[in-house]
């Protein structure tokens, strides 16, 4: 599986890249802002966790940008934020992100997440 982890801070891209190693992901991509991302982001990536607030283009101006390219319509796509008031979250919803996750994150919040986004159908059977 391949990740795109996108935040403008080195040390919370870090944290991500630690904790998806951790959960099984062997292939992550990082960018800095939301634009980089685009420019990252191409078919062989399963998944994006992103900030919201990043200088340039934020979080849900990417996400915006992913949903206007059918290439990346379905895209699964996760905010990884410190942004925790319910308008937020209703933005990011009509924006079309699919998880919505504050920080401080652990590895075991991230892979219930992304279990969640990637592995629908086994949750389904159990």
């Amino acid at each position: 599986m391949k990740c795109l982890v996108v935040d403008d801070s080195a040390i919370t891209r870090r944290i991500l890249v630690n904790s998806l190693r951790m959960i099984g992901f062997s292939e992550i991509v990082e960018a800095c802002d939301g634009k980089q991302a685009l420019e990252l982001c191409d078919a062989t990536v399963n998944v994006v966790l992103t900030d919201w607030n990043m200088p340039g283009m934020a979080g849900v101006e990417l996400v915006r940008n992913l949903r206007a390219n059918p290439s990346f319509a379905k895209l699964p796509v996760v905010l990884v934020t410190s942004r925790n008031f319910k308008e937020d979250v209703v933005e990011a919803a009509n924006a079309g992100i699919d998880g919505y996750i504050v920080k401080p994150i652990t590895p075991e919040i991230l892979k219930a997440k992304l279990d969640e986004l990637l592995h629908p159908r086994e949750k389904e059977a159990e």
